[in-house]
Parts: C-alpha cells; structure tokens; sequence
C-alpha cells in the first residue's frame, strides 16, 4: 500500500506554496490594510481637521452609541438590534483598528454586521474615524487589556503572544515513503486581560513498515500563557508560559511519545511599517521523571505582512516565512523552512484558514516535506456561521 506522495510530488508541493506565498504577496488585487496610524497626507491648512475624538463622537456617533459608550436605549434609537457596548474591555479591545476604521468607513455590512450602523467615509476623513476610534476605546478604562492590533496572525509552529478565543484544526500531511497524517485539535480561551488556557487533542493516522495503518489519540497536552508586556505605541507583545505534554497515545503504534513532557516557552511579536510583522517563540522539551527520551530545545521565527482585498476593507490575506530551528540532545540541528498563507474567509474576518508546507533544510534523509492546513474560528466573535453576508 502506497500514500500516493513521491519524492517529486513533495518537490512540486514545496514549489506550490513558495509560488503560493510569493504570489499572495504581490497580487490578487490586493492592497496593504487600513494602518492603524495613518501616515500624514498632504493637505491644506483649510482641510486639515482640528476636532478632537470625542468631538466627533459626540457629533457622529453619541447619539446611537450613548454618552458614556453603553449604547442608547430603543426609545432613543428607534430600532431593537442590540448596541455594543464600549465599556466591555473585552469586546473593546480585541479588534485591530484596521477592523473598526472599516466599519465607520463603510459600515455595519462591510463586516457581516447590522445595517443601522451606517457608513460616515463621506461626512469623515480618514484621520477624523482614527480619532473617534481611539476615542471609543477609551470607554474601557483598565490599560492591561492588550490592543488587538497586536493580536498578529496566526503561523503553523510560532505561537503568538496575544491571548485569545479561538479552536484550529491543524492538519498535517507527510509525503514520505510511509504515509502520516496527523489531525489537532486546539482549544483555547482567554482568562480575564492577559492569560490563556489551551487544550491541543492530537488524532493521527500512521501508515506501519507492514503497510498497515494505525490511527487514533496522540498526546494531550495542556498549556498556561501570560502576556507581560503590552506596548502598542511600541507595537511589541511579550508572553510566557507552560506546556505540559501526557503520554496518552500508544508509543509502540507511533501514536505518541511514551512520557511526560514539561515545555517552558516564551514568546515575542513586533509590528512592522506597512503591516509587517515578525514573531519570535523559544522554549525547550524536559522530559519529566526517569525517562529515556531525550531532551529537546528550540527557536522559532515567523515574518509576514497583511494585505486586504477591496481598499483595505475586504478580505486580508496574511503570507508568511516561518524558519525553525531544534536541537535534540546530542542530535544534531534541525532546520525547516515553512512558507504558508492565512486567508479570512467570513466577513467578520473570524473564521480563517491557511495552507502552507513544512520542508526539511537539514537531515532530508531522515525527514521528509509535510502539507499542512488549518481552519481556524474566533469562537468569541460570533458563531461559525455569523457574519458571512
């Protein structure tokens, strides 16, 4: 029994998603997303604007949004769909300014929301929705709460330092002489402003020397993250964390690795000009009690830049460079370049997915190109099937 994947095939696949990348990077009618600082135009002193944010909230936006952010009542709005409320810092916070300039701009529709908001990119220039923006978020008045701009999109292996609400699905496809595929389930939830809890439920396939396949639960592991530094003037993000890694899968199967693993880790994002970005995630692998595996450290890096479709507003397409670096203990390095693509599918831009191939630099003996795919939903935003028209 074969997998169907050759030596050549994996080439063409690596090949793909390089093209893939590049590809998404310099077209498909993209365009960089609205900045969350827009850079200074050339203007009049007539045209320049001098009014404050929260005077063009009180003019724009006080009337359905309330003084104090709450939302108005229904005798006042005259309509019953539900107003946000600004105060909430979970909800004012998450988003980058990119996603909430879009729906002044456009309004409500453009992300799959209420058409009572309506659209003020013809009363309101650019700089004046920056400002108002940036005043609404003030209604939450704790300063831990992290800025969503520094919510960076998601890579395959380099985790991001910005807690939130989110299930994966991971999928990873080897193209070796014996075929694997194997499946992840990543559960994770925000706990107040700055921590997370994770749960990662591994189910794999292996295909065996006798050309049987041998398939079910890998192994668990749960994970605790703090973010302990926040800066959105600076546009850097800091976390650290735990990882802890059971042996529930069969070892003797090739469904897990026989012991507990304890993963300290840290993890760095840094915004860049245009919509660039680099994240960084270090850590290591400590096996627990008296066991024969072996320890493991490692780096990850991953740069990438965000572009959106439809003058900044639509879809945004995310293309990425991961470099991974690991030592065993007493192995040798192990090098992987993983170019990939995250794409938003709904309009909310909370269901995601990417496509991206792992491709070995070193010990390509040893290890062969995996393919690799992920949907992702920002369970916190809204159902699955909310916000696509």
């Amino acid at each position: 029994m074969t997998t169907g994947f050759t030596p050549a095939r994996a080439r063409h696949l690596a090949v793909f998603f390089a093209a893939l990348l590049l590809i998404s990077a310099v077209s498909l009618r993209a365009q960089p997303a609205p900045q969350t600082q827009p850079a200074p135009q050339a203007q009049t002193a007539q045209s320049v604007s001098t009014r404050s944010g929260a005077e063009i909230y009180r003019a724009a936006c006080e009337t359905c949004h309330g003084p104090d952010g709450k939302g108005s009542p229904l005798t006042t709005v005259g309509f019953a769909a539900p107003l946000p409320d600004f105060t909430d810092c979970a909800f004012a916070t998450t988003e980058p300014d990119p996603d909430w300039q879009a729906v002044v701009h456009e309004g409500g529709p453009i992300r799959g929301l209420d058409r009572h908001m309506p659209a003020f990119g013809e009363a309101l220039t650019a700089d004046e929705i920056a400002r108002a923006v940036t005043h609404l978020r003030a209604f939450c008045g704790d300063a831990s709460w992290p800025r969503g701009d520094l919510n960076l999109p998601r890579a395959f292996f380099t985790e991001k330092a910005f807690p939130e609400n989110e299930v994966i699905w991971t999928t990873a496809i080897d193209t070796g002489s014996l075929g694997a595929v194997q499946n992840t389930i990543i559960y994770e939830r925000r706990m107040g402003a700055r921590n997370q809890v994770e749960v990662n439920v591994p189910i794999d396939f292996r295909q065996s020397s006798s050309d049987t396949w041998n398939r079910g639960l890998g192994d668990i592991a749960f994970a605790f993250k703090r973010t302990f530094h926040a800066s959105f003037n600076r546009g850097t993000i800091g976390a650290a964390g735990l990882e802890v890694i059971l042996p529930t899968g069969k070892e003797d199967e090739g469904l897990g690795g026989g012991a507990t693993v304890i993963e300290p880790f840290v993890l760095w994002g840094q915004m860049l000009p245009r919509n660039n970005f680099v994240q960084f995630h270090a850590g290591a692998e400590l096996p627990a009690g008296d066991s024969s595996a072996s320890k493991e450290v490692f780096v990850r890096a991953a740069y990438g830049a965000t572009l959106a479709q439809d003058r900044g507003f639509g879809r945004a397409w995310s293309p990425q460079m991961e470099v991974l670096w690991a030592r065993p203990e007493g192995g040798a390095s192990e090098w992987d370049a993983v170019p990939q693509v995250q794409v938003t599918l709904s309009k909310l831009q909370h269901v995601m997915v990417a496509g991206g191939a792992r491709i070995p630099l070193t010990q390509r003996q040893e290890r062969s190109t995996q393919v690799l795919v992920y949907l992702l939903w920002d369970w916190f935003d809204g159902g699955f099937f909310e916000f696509w028209k």
